[in-house]
């Protein structure tokens, strides 16, 4: 078996239903996985002694817009035992939330709240989830593909919510 293709190996083990499409390309691994298991997936990824992802070098989110599910979540993963990095992404309807892998990487606080703010996407469990770019009152969100390109209306005044 591949060191390269380990982890993949070890989650089609795990998680035999939640492992939905495995592409290589240039080296790099990405899994797409069902939305309802990545925080298993993810806990299991770190904490099996094999594997070791102990760090979360990114989370993003990917607008489809008008495709559904709308929305991705990428989370790139690195193990400094393997010296190997694996991509997982979920798709993610309008309107739903995501567990939160915080208590997992202590850097998808801030990477999860980034998510938040710019495109809305809400995590469930996150210890402070609140907008990490904007100001609070911001109406929108910028990454949104069908956010204004003019972007809001600031001549309109900023009237604080009470």
């Amino acid at each position: 078996m591949s060191d390269l293709y380990l982890a993949v190996n070890r989650l089609k083990e795990k998680f035999p239903d939640s492992i939905l499409e495995v592409v290589t390309f240039r080296g790099e691994i990405t899994a797409k996985v069902t939305k309802k298991d990545i925080y298993e997936i993810c806990q299991f990824l770190y904490s099996d002694p094999e594997l070791q992802y102990h760090m979360l070098t990114d989370l993003c989110g990917v607008d489809y817009f008008p495709e559904t599910p709308r929305f991705e979540i990428v989370y790139l993963l690195h193990s400094f035992k393997l010296n190997h990095r694996l991509r997982l992404k979920i798709r993610i309807n309008e309107g739903e939330s995501v567990s939160s892998v915080e208590s997992i990487w202590k850097a998808a606080n801030w990477l999860e709240r980034e998510v938040y703010d710019l495109f809305g996407i809400k995590f469930e469990n996150h210890p402070d989830l609140r907008r990490i770019l904007l100001w609070d009152g911001y109406e929108g969100h910028p990454l949104r593909k069908d956010f204004p390109v003019e972007g809001p209306d600031f001549d309109k005044p900023y009237v604080p919510e009470v």
